[in-house]
């Protein structure tokens, strides 16, 4: 199960690193930011956007990616009017671990069956014992997340223009049929239609 922890991760020496860069050369920016450390908390940095803009640019960044993630997803929520920094924390550590190999795939660390549709978490739900039923509406929460939030453009790119469905379930007007390819109104990852990858994501 994916829990919010970035935010609970991020220590001093983290905050004193930003800092740094921050202010680089400049002392009097760097006492100011120090100051607004003490006395308002780690997310006084987290929320600057300078902060964003250094950690995207500057060659002498050591911050761990899931920070850097962190603080794209909580200053992305607060221009988007979203002003709750667990609900970033959330978002930031289910983009974080869907990073990582097959995870967005799989309803645990540990499982090695992979989900590719929707429909077929749901459908294991009515036979699934408490614990993996825990874990698979879990997962389906999260990958619905992480899909729509990600990756907008292909789900758009995926909608029939002819029948309006849900995303994730079988067109019942015209279902797939026994010998046939599953037409793609169910939501895939598949080999031959795959949702981007996360090129840029910590692996």
């Amino acid at each position: 199960m994916i829990l919010p922890t970035i935010r609970a991760s991020f220590g001093r020496r983290d905050a004193l690193h930003l800092v740094d860069l921050l202010a680089r050369n400049d002392p009097e920016l760097r006492d100011a930011a120090r100051a607004r450390l003490e006395q308002d908390g780690p997310d006084s940095l987290l929320d600057d956007p300078r902060v964003r803009n250094t950690l995207l640019t500057d060659p002498d960044v050591a911050a761990s990616p899931a920070l850097v993630f962190y603080v794209l997803v909580r200053q992305a929520l607060l221009e988007g009017g979203i002003d709750s920094a667990a609900t970033a924390d959330f978002v930031a550590s289910v983009v974080v671990a869907f990073a990582r190999t097959e995870r967005a795939y799989r309803i645990s660390e540990d499982s090695e069956q992979e989900f590719h549709y929707l429909v077929d978490m749901v459908q294991q739900l009515g036979e699934a014992e408490e614990q993996r039923a825990f874990l698979l509406r879990a997962h389906l929460g999260n990958f619905s997340l992480w899909l729509a939030g990600l990756f907008p453009d292909f789900l758009e790119a995926r909608r029939p223009s002819t029948t309006t469905i849900a995303w994730g379930r079988p067109d019942t007007a015209s279902p797939p049929r026994r010998g046939r390819r599953r037409r793609s109104v169910w939501i895939s990852c598949s080999a031959t239609s795959r949702a981007p990858s996360l090129a840029c994501a910590p692996r």
